[in-house]
């Protein structure tokens, strides 16, 4: 089923290496890999492709984002913001989203971020009270347009791609 919808999809990173000194250098592991490689095959067969796919500064998003952009069959444009880090402001991660939105109408974005900052985002860009707990490697779909309250339309984990893919 494509989600025509959706142009916004917010995206929690894969799994990463355990605590380490400098949080913002852990790197995937290889089942983190494995999953996000799955959730980039389901979404290219889901979604329409991305324009846009934009992450933290942190290697685990840079490394997940590489992932679904390597998944897409056209290639989006690959971007760093700095405010997609799990301290960051969603209310300006949306302004940037709007000023985009509001230069390309139907852009189709994917953020990739941490928690708790992927929660807060789903509020954010939808209405109060949808904070979700997201598993690595998880996500929402979102119809969002500037100036309004998005609705979410589909949340998917790993864990559901193998009910999803074998009901087709």
């Amino acid at each position: 089923m494509v989600y025509t919808m959706v142009n916004l999809v917010i995206m929690r990173h894969g799994e990463a290496e355990p605590q380490s000194s400098q949080d913002s250098q852990r790197q995937l592991t290889a089942k983190g890999r494995a999953d996000v490689t799955q959730m980039a095959n389901w979404l290219a067969k889901s979604y329409q492709p991305f324009d846009f796919i934009l992450h933290s500064p942190f290697i685990r998003t840079q490394q997940t984002a590489e992932l679904m952009w390597h998944g897409q069959s056209s290639k989006p444009s690959l971007q760093t913001l700095a405010e997609l880090v799990p301290e960051g402001d969603c209310q300006q991660v949306q302004l940037y989203i709007d000023a985009l939105l509001e230069t390309q109408a139907n852009a189709r974005i994917l953020l990739v971020s941490h928690m708790p900052l992927v929660s807060f985002l789903v509020e954010t860009f939808s209405k109060t009270g949808q904070t979700p707990i997201f598993e690595t490697s998880g996500l929402v779909g979102i119809e969002y347009q500037p100036g309004q309250r998005g609705v979410v339309l589909e949340k998917m984990s790993v864990a559901e791609l193998p009910l999803v893919t074998s009901a087709f």
